[in-house]
């Protein structure tokens, strides 16, 4: 796994650039009517091509997969070491492959990349002990742009161009990536992946602008869509957010100075660093370990703030800091309000789908003062079921996953709440379970609302056509998953919890309401003859 050079375009530049601290917006509307605005929308969508599927599972988690995971430490002598222990706690970011590029004492940049899990990815110790020196950035990835069952799709990227040695590692989803592509391509830029990642390294090889600061900005400023990024060089780390502020991004320390960048608060805890802030969407945030400085620079002009609301909803683990909110203090409230929206008059217990489910559930059953229990059991190491060679035994295995507590279930009428509802493959399984259980009556509460819209910036989702809440009406929902009753969070609910910071979330799988649209891609140019 030793670093690759990819071939960038040699361009003489004879003249220097200074940094520019603002920037005229890229142009992200199309250039076209509403019919080729769909199919552009859709060529765009994530890919859902994975290493371990070989055609659908069935029973595979019946939510959205959030796409990536990025830590980076600076100043710290077992930085790769920490960034591994960082991984490792958001795996729930990203389970397809993982990756992580140090800075040697000799001020070479070294990467290992790997497929699976982390703890898969360096099993061997050796792999993480090449890895020594004062700085690293890490990578969890769940494909975007990209198919996933590619090592050379694994993050993060080390490329070498004429000023030296650089790695990017990036959690989002460019909605311009095949536009920007086809370019470069054009201009005779060779690409080695397919994921929208290296685009951003080309861009940085082509810029006119000196230094690389100032080659970050020019890059993001063409950049459309949802990203948080880590930069390494030979001397510097940079963390970077798009202007809408779409993907997470923090910032903390630890003890003995080391500067601590991670998708989540939970990393930061692990690893004994303090969190100090956000890095707010639009800002470059430069650590120089020669002196261990830290500057601020800004990005873009200011846009819009459209926070990923989904990372509340499911994504990020709820003993985290997300957008300045405590992910297990929002999911109470999602379920409080939807108990005082939708309850179940009559019902005698509530109980989670594990795991995001659970403060969701514990909201609810506090606002409508009925039991909570622990109703389902999650068994975490079952693994997929594609290989079961019946449905009859894919059904047995559906309990191995999710094992129901017969004592609490038993001759009750059972109110059921979840974070969300995508296919309804995964509720439609769970009443069954919990009416085989002897659960007198079932009635599903979900603590969102309807998904009825594709994710664009970074999040795998269904296509439109599988969204189940895109395709049936209420009732038609409910009889489909089998459950006497069911019960959404209205979007204006859900508006409600958040007050006067509503509009500085993205909902567009609620609302369909996109902040950036895709940008309809130039044909690529024709081979050569």
């Amino acid at each position: 796994d030793a670093s690759v050079s990819y071939p960038f375009p040699y361009t003489d530049r004879r003249h220097q650039h200074q940094l520019r601290y603002s920037a005229t917006q890229y142009a992200l509307s199309l250039r076209c009517g509403s019919g080729r605005r769909a199919a552009a929308a859709g060529a765009l969508l994530p890919d859902r091509v994975t290493p371990f599927s070989y055609g659908v599972d069935e029973d595979a988690d019946d939510h959205p997969h959030e796409e990536c995971g990025l830590v980076g430490v600076a100043g710290d002598p077992d930085a790769s070491s920490l960034c591994y222990l960082g991984l490792q706690k958001l795996q729930h970011r990203g389970e397809e492959g993982a990756g992580i590029v140090a800075v040697g004492g000799d001020g070479k940049l070294k990467s290992v990349t790997g497929l699976g899990l982390v703890a898969d990815a360096f099993g061997d110790p050796s792999r993480l002990a090449s890895l020594p020196g004062p700085a690293a950035i890490g990578h969890v990835r769940y494909s975007t742009a990209g198919a996933a069952a590619s090592l050379r799709n694994v993050q993060p990227f080390l490329a070498g161009y004429r000023l030296g040695q650089v790695a990017v590692a990036h959690n989002g989803n460019l909605v311009n990536y095949q536009a920007l592509r086809n370019k470069l391509e054009a201009r005779g830029s060779i690409f080695n992946t397919s994921s929208d990642t290296e685009v951003i390294l080309h861009l940085i090889a082509t810029s006119l602008s000196r230094p690389l600061l100032a080659r970050v900005c020019d890059a993001c400023e063409r950049l459309a869509g949802a990203y948080s990024l880590l930069f390494l060089t030979a001397d510097k780390m940079f963390a970077v957010r798009d202007p809408h502020g779409f993907r997470p991004l923090v910032m903390g320390r630890r003890r003995n100075g080391a500067v601590v960048f991670a998708s989540e608060t939970c990393a930061l805890d692990l690893i004994d660093a303090t969190y100090e802030r956000e890095v707010q969407p639009g800002e470059v945030v430069v650590v120089d370990r020669r002196d261990m400085s830290v500057a601020s620079a800004c990005l873009v002009p200011h846009r819009p703030r459209r926070a990923c609301v989904f990372e509340h909803i499911y994504f990020s683990l709820p003993n985290s800091v997300v957008f300045s909110h405590a992910v297990h203090e929002r999911r109470t409230a999602f379920g409080r309000t939807l108990a005082e929206e939708s309850p179940a008059p009559g019902a005698d217990v509530v109980i989670p789908v594990p795991d995001s489910g659970f403060y969701a559930a514990l909201g609810f059953a506090r606002a409508s003062g009925l039991e909570f229990q622990q109703g389902l059991i999650r068994w975490h190491y079952s693994g997929r079921s594609f290989i079961q060679p019946t449905q009859a035994i894919r059904d047995l295995a559906v309990k191995l996953k999710l094992a129901p507590v017969r004592g609490v279930i038993a001759g009750k009428s059972v109110v059921v709440v979840d974070d969300s509802l995508v296919r309804g493959t995964t509720s439609s399984k769970i009443v069954r379970l919990l009416r085989d259980a002897g659960a007198r009556e079932v009635h599903m509460r979900i603590a969102s609302p309807p998904v009825v819209g594709s994710c664009l910036y970074g999040i795998d989702t269904p296509s439109e056509g599988e969204l189940i809440s895109n395709r049936m009406d209420l009732e038609g929902v409910r009889r489909e998953i089998g459950s006497d009753s069911l019960a959404f969070l209205s979007l204006g609910k859900l508006h409600g919890i958040y007050g006067d910071e509503a509009g500085d979330y993205c909902d567009a799988c609620f609302s369909r309401k996109y902040p950036v649209l895709p940008t309809l891609a130039d044909p690529a140019a024709e081979p050569e003859e």
